[in-house]
């Protein structure tokens, strides 16, 4: 990342997290030797708390406890809607029934999902994502959710609006073959995927979606970009 930096590109590090504040999550990063900003971490907890503002939405929430605090500043009184996230163990029978409730309860039910991974990848195995969940009340309450995060066009604009950059000049590297590099090229970026993280040799013959090219790490990916300059 320092060489991405110093050979004076644009970056930003687009991330479905939903476990932990941006705060935290930079913290985090900093504590491994990255040189990372929260300004530089589009996340979507800030963006769906901009699209419950701009809408005078009230969420009800089923998200992990320690993402709250983004949500500090909304009205959460008399929910008209439900915000989902990763919420990893709160994600108990009593609490997606809770949110089955309040969205069955209305004429015209709103589901926003933070995401909509299927699985990732943790040191103890891969878990189960916040996609999964949205999908059983998505079914149950026959509705549609609104994505915010990847792989949302809008949340790809977002970020390349920020650095100022047309999507042409823009390359998203990652290990998720649908999030990171089907919804980065549906938006007109180049998208490599690394073979690392929650990355699956079956990734390599998905049946939709084509990566620019594989880097077999982080670092190779660096290389690649450097040598296009």
């Amino acid at each position: 990342l320092h060489r991405i930096k110093a050979s004076g590109l644009k970056l930003r590090f687009c991330t479905n997290e939903t476990q932990a504040t941006r705060e935290k999550f930079v913290k985090k990063l900093q504590g491994m030797g990255f040189d990372i900003s929260v300004a530089e971490v589009p996340a979507p907890a800030p963006a769906a708390c901009r699209i419950l503002k701009e809408r005078s939405l009230r969420p009800h929430l089923l998200v992990h406890n320690d993402l709250v605090p983004e949500f500090a500043e909304i009205d959460k009184a008399n929910p008209n809607c439900v915000v989902i996230g990763d919420a990893a163990e709160n994600f108990t029978y009593a609490n997606l029934n809770e949110a089955f409730r309040v969205l069955i309860g209305m004429e015209k039910p709103v589901l926003i999902s933070l995401g909509r991974g299927r699985y990732y990848k943790e040191t103890d195995g891969l878990k189960l994502d916040v996609g999964a969940y949205m999908k059983a009340l998505e079914y149950a309450c026959d509705v549609e959710a609104e994505v915010v995060g990847k792989p949302a066009k809008m949340f790809f604009e977002s970020a390349l609006a920020e650095m100022g950059v047309p999507p042409q000049q823009a390359i998203m590297i990652g290990d998720d073959i649908v999030n990171d590099v089907g919804g980065a090229q549906r938006c007109g970026m180049r998208a490599l995927q690394v073979r690392t993280g929650k990355y699956r040799p079956c990734d390599e013959n998905h049946p939709h979606v084509k990566p620019d090219a594989y880097v077999n790490n982080l670092a190779e990916a660096v290389d690649v970009i450097l040598r296009q300059l």
